[in-house]
């Protein structure tokens, strides 16, 4: 094999987006993947019966549009995919739900007495999406470029993760709705971090939809490392990285691991007080997944209920931040909150004709061995009755099983790091360029680099440019726009 000038560890989003970046600058690149395919947290695989195709990880991409990396890649010319009128929805018992249109006019419309409300919490938003999604997209450290945008969302990041959080609300079905959007980053409710994450993905659920990839996740994994061959990287599977001193010599090295990982690799090459910092950075509590092969389409009381492509099951708003609470007491709530994806409702390929996959998980403490197949299945049944029925088969994962999938998801945590306040702002060190590491031509750039979790590409993206500008002396961004090559 040549000498590469860059090595990638990791072929998940973040690390082919690293790869992509430099390929594109003429930068040879070679990527190393312990598993034996690509993706990391975008798989899809038949993990229940032959022909039920399932995304293991992500299966919803609300930064599919958003994300500046995707954008500038041309995601959308790349792959297909569908995006549901309703992009959240929210059921509540007795057939009542709450459902997040992407138009805002019709959400509000549907809210009744809260719409109003609704509607003034989210138009300065959804109507600056860009400016959110700039803000959002590197280290919080920098000047932004929206004062007057990101002055709006912080009042609101204030309100909703504050103890006046029901105050703009009268009746129950907006704040359960939003609720359910906050509840993403497995963090105790109310509270500022996950308002701030909860209300980003809201806004992009009125800018632009929530989306789902034809094909499964894979296929935007599987787009992304077929720009780096054809630009002249190399992916090499199955190969585990242990140490940084079995690698042949390079001139950078990007590593898509967790800052555990990092030290790992690293080992004594690390500062003392580097490596210290990143020994502070802090895992969350994490998430127990059951995927499902059905015999037909989920049977929910309200049908509604069908048109959209994500669900946030739990109850009330009051519920909800009662499970949350739960799990950050190292307990498993007996009405949990969980998350659902049925995306064979809007692309037939995921499963043979007349069947359907469904795909949910729920929020565990950290390091639980628990299945949670049997409280996923009961809160689904709340919603639908006559669910349990339609199970042709499904496979579970614990929180712990989750981190023997991904070294990435320490004790299951899937956001490779608490989405906490402090490590909004320092993830995983305080710094305005928290990719670079303290040794030449290293960097890390997994979800534990801002702007963190989700598939957007973004921490690969930002890593590779501050490589480009340390160690190729490149001052500019190359082009990634699609090109006869790969499309």
């Amino acid at each position: 094999m040549t000498q590469p000038d860059a090595l990638v560890i990791g072929a998940g989003p973040n690390g082919l987006a690293a790869a992509v970046t430099l390929a594109r600058a003429g930068v040879s690149v070679r990527v190393y993947e312990r598993a034996d395919t690509i993706g990391g947290g975008a798989r899809t695989s038949e993990v229940t019966l032959p022909g039920f195709h399932h995304d293991v990880c992500s299966a919803v991409h609300p930064m599919a549009y958003a994300s500046g990396f995707f954008q500038k890649f041309g995601l959308t010319d790349r792959i297909d995919f569908v995006n549901p009128d309703i992009a959240y929805a929210h059921p509540l018992d007795h057939g009542e739900a709450g459902l997040a249109w992407r138009s805002l006019e019709r959400t509000a419309d549907s809210l009744g007495v809260d719409g109003r409300a609704w509607k003034h919490l989210f138009e300065p938003l959804s109507g600056n999406a860009d400016a959110i999604a700039q803000f959002t997209s590197t280290s919080p450290l920098r000047v932004p470029r929206h004062p007057i945008t990101l002055t709006r969302f912080g009042l609101r990041v204030l309100e909703q993760g504050g103890p006046f959080w029901n105050a703009r609300w009268k009746g129950d079905v907006a704040p359960a709705l939003l609720t359910g959007v906050l509840a993403h980053p497995i963090r105790p409710l109310p509270g500022l971090a996950p308002a701030a994450a909860g209300l980003v993905l809201a806004t992009y659920a009125h800018a632009g939809g929530w989306p789902i990839p034809v094909g499964g996740s894979q296929s935007i994994v599987d787009a992304m490392a077929a720009d780096v061959v054809a630009h002249g990287g190399e992916i090499i599977t199955g190969h585990e990285v242990t140490s940084l001193r079995e690698l042949e010599p390079s001139r950078a090295v990007l590593l898509d691991t967790s800052p555990r990982g990092l030290q790992q690799i690293a080992g004594n090459r690390l500062p003392a007080g580097y490596s210290a910092r990143l020994s502070r950075f802090r895992y969350g509590n994490a998430v127990a997944k059951v995927d499902f092969a059905l015999s037909g389409p989920v049977p929910w009381t309200n049908p509604e209920l069908a048109l959209t492509g994500t669900l946030h099951l739990g109850g009330t708003r009051a519920e909800i931040a009662r499970a949350e609470r739960d799990v950050a007491r190292g307990r498993h709530p007996e009405n949990p909150y969980v998350l659902v994806s049925q995306p064979s409702s809007f692309d037939p390929s995921r499963a043979p004709e007349g069947k359907h996959t469904l795909w949910a998980y729920t929020h565990v403490p950290a390091g639980s061995t628990v299945n949670r197949t049997e409280a996923i299945i009961a809160q689904i049944e709340r919603f639908a009755p006559g669910f349990r029925d339609l199970i042709l088969a499904s496979s579970s994962k614990t929180a712990i099983e989750y981190q023997h999938y991904n070294p990435n998801y320490v004790r299951g945590d899937i956001s490779a790091g608490d989405v906490n306040l402090p490590q909004l702002l320092a993830r995983p060190v305080l710094s305005a360029q928290p990719w670079r590491t303290p040794l030449d031509g290293v960097y890390l750039c997994s979800s534990s680099t801002p702007p963190g979790p989700g598939v957007h590409g973004l921490p690969g993206y930002n890593a590779a440019l501050l490589a480009l500008h340390d160690v190729f002396g490149r001052s500019s961004a190359p082009s990634l726009a699609p090109d006869s090559a790969n499309l």
